[in-house]
């Protein structure tokens, strides 16, 4: 799955600029207005302010999956490893929440839907592949379908929620989490079905 372009120099830049993200917006012409430290935003982010947020996301990934690995999930069930690495990435988060807020309000335009589209699923292969799971089957497109409406869920609940270490947001993915366990009895569901649907298919099968 391709990402967006990765080095230290857009990293750094993008860090410096969020604080300002939340009274400036996603605008490389604001941020550089604003601090003359950003005079080569354009340079770094020739696609500008969709670049700019795309990069965020992709670095975001990347800081949850290092910090699922610092934090060692390895005793914990899938499910339970998959709720604590969303709940590192909203922690680690938590302080550019209004930047959140407006990268989503970006992304939510009728002709930026496509991108939206690719960083949630980038982000949901992320929280995946944190939480260890690696299979490569049937159940690698549906846990990554139900995941990705959970997390969707999820941010956007996040956003409005200034609970405790965002206590009530967690208690929300706890709820949603619950349907994740169902995905085994889907695949056996299906599985059961395509059989018999071969069956019918080839009463040879049946009959042997």
């Amino acid at each position: 799955m391709s990402r967006p372009e990765r080095s230290a120099e857009r990293d750094a830049a993008l860090l410096a600029a969020l604080d300002l993200v939340a009274t400036h917006g996603w605008s490389i012409a604001g941020l550089r207005a604003a601090s003359p430290d950003f005079a080569d935003l354009d340079m770094l982010f020739p696609a500008g302010a969709l670049d700019l947020i795309e990069t965020y996301c992709d670095l975001a990934d990347r800081q949850m999956e290092a910090d699922a690995e610092a934090a060692d999930l390895t005793g914990l069930g899938l499910t339970k490893r998959v709720r604590a690495v969303v709940a590192l990435r909203l922690e680690r988060q938590r302080p550019h929440r209004e930047a959140i807020r407006r990268a989503v309000a970006v992304l939510a335009l009728p002709g930026n839907t496509g991108l939206a589209a690719r960083i949630t699923a980038r982000t949901v292969d992320s929280i995946w592949h944190a939480a260890g799971d690696s299979s490569a089957d049937f159940s690698w497109y549906t846990k990554r379908a139900i995941l990705a409406a959970i997390y969707s869920a999820t941010l956007l609940f996040w956003l409005r929620d200034f609970s405790e270490d965002d206590c009530a947001t967690l208690a929300f993915l706890d709820r949603r989490l619950q349907g994740v366990g169902r995905i085994g009895k889907l695949r056996g569901r299906m599985d059961a079905a395509m059989q018999r649907l071969g069956t019918r298919l080839h009463p040879a099968a049946r009959a042997s």
